[in-house]
């Protein structure tokens, strides 16, 4: 298909430059969206399908993101304080989430983006900082991390 300047799809405007073959498989995914976002479910129901469906590389879907971030420690001190924030993400099924953060963090460096350097309560987590999430050195500030899990 040749690229729209600007066109109507379905009623819809396309921006130029568009591949309308590429806007009309989203536009055919439409349905089904509006179906899984208008629903009875509960916010927990909700939170354990999508916690089950991180679309990032096999590479990250199976590290040992614990063991990731032990490596990652260079004293008793720090050590201790990843294994208990570990134990806490762990109790709240978070791995995923922290193996999706490694990807996202990896790919913003590897395309040279740029993203906050730490915000709100996510700057109590020492782990997130590992994962180089936020640039606020918990342990250095003396930070809480149940201030960030509450």
């Amino acid at each position: 298909m040749r690229d729209a300047t600007i066109e109507s799809l379905n009623g819809m405007l396309v921006e130029p430059g568009v591949n309308l073959e590429t806007a009309s498989a989203y536009l055919e995914q439409v349905p089904d969206l509006i179906e899984y976002l208008v629903t009875d479910m509960t916010v927990e129901e909700f939170d354990a399908i999508n916690q089950n469906s991180w679309q990032m590389p096999d590479e990250y879907q199976h590290m040992d993101i614990a063991e990731y971030i032990l490596s990652l420690c260079d004293s008793d001190a720090r050590l201790q304080r990843c294994g208990e924030e570990l134990l806490l993400f762990q109790e709240r099924n978070l791995f995923d989430l922290l193996r999706y953060l490694k990807y996202l963090v990896d790919t913003l460096r590897a395309n040279n983006m740029i993203w906050g350097v730490g915000r709100g309560s996510s700057v109590a987590s020492y782990v997130l900082y590992l994962l180089g999430v936020h640039r606020i050195d918990s342990m250095f500030y003396d930070l809480d991390p149940s201030e960030f899990l509450r």
